[in-house]
């Protein structure tokens, strides 16, 4: 019903769309032939037609994107801007596209070729440079870290020197309940249900704040402007005036009781 699609290479049919087909068909007991369309296309139009024929069905997945503008920019010698108009799509996604691959470490890019690694875990290594990617795939293998113990553990490796860098990646999940201030257990049964209440609103403020810490250690390309400082400060002075307006009314009558005692 629906033809696979391939173009002459060599003086052979290379496929271009149809790979399932052609697997499901050669295991049909008395099936020899299989229905193809055949279109004249030079090496670079067939590999943007990889794209193409697939976008009305499962579109092709982020790697697969990857590969075909690496080849169409590394080996066809095409510009960024000719691969975009090309395959009908803005610079910037051929620029993030090239840039899923190209800041992958050998080795990475080698289980990701292979199927080894997804391209989820890939695109956080690429947070890394390309010298710790593997260090922290190991790790991720070895502790089963979810995806977002991951993202976690990437945030305090940026900025972080050598010694706190060992120990992130000896041990992880200690770094990051250290670094979030987030209680081991749900409930602690030391306290009441309204202990219990504010403790955990306190872990979650502590963790937010823990975040913007590690944000703000790490500027990079996201470094505050003057203005900016200007514009944030009533903000800033208005959230240490909650913080302790807090503590004062959690610590307050206890205080209050030891000094009537």
């Amino acid at each position: 019903m629906s033809p696979a699609v391939a173009c002459p290479r060599q003086g052979q049919l290379e496929l271009l769309d149809g790979f399932k087909r052609q697997s499901a068909a050669a295991q049909v007991p008395g099936l020899r032939t299989l229905s193809v369309r055949v279109v004249e296309l030079d090496e670079r139009t067939a590999k943007a037609a990889i794209l193409g024929l697939n976008s009305g069905q499962r579109g092709a997945g982020e790697l697969e994107e990857a590969w075909i503008v690496q080849g169409l920019v590394r080996e066809d010698g095409l510009s960024q801007v000719e691969a975009a108009n090309l395959l009908g799509r803005h610079k910037s996604w051929v620029c993030r596209r090239l840039a899923f691959l190209e800041r992958l470490s050998t080795a990475v890019k080698e289980d990701l070729r292979l199927g080894l690694l997804g391209p989820s875990l890939a695109r956080q290594l690429t947070r890394l440079p390309a010298g710790n990617q593997e260090a922290l795939l190991a790790l991720v293998r070895r502790q089963s870290l979810t995806a977002q113990e991951v993202s976690g553990v990437i945030d305090l490796l940026h900025g972080a020197s050598p010694e706190q860098t060992a120990f992130v990646l000896d041990q992880p999940r200690a770094a990051l309940s250290a670094a979030r201030g987030v209680p081991t257990a749900l409930r602690d049964p030391r306290l009441s249900q309204a202990g219990n209440w504010l403790a955990r609103q306190l872990a979650q403020a502590r963790e937010v704040l823990t975040r913007v810490e590690n944000w703000l250690r790490t500027p990079g390309e996201r470094a505050l402007q003057p203005r900016d400082v200007e514009l944030l400060q009533p903000g800033l002075l208005l959230l240490g005036d909650q913080a302790r307006l807090v503590a004062e009314l959690t610590l307050g009558p206890q205080r209050d009781r030891r000094h009537h005692e």
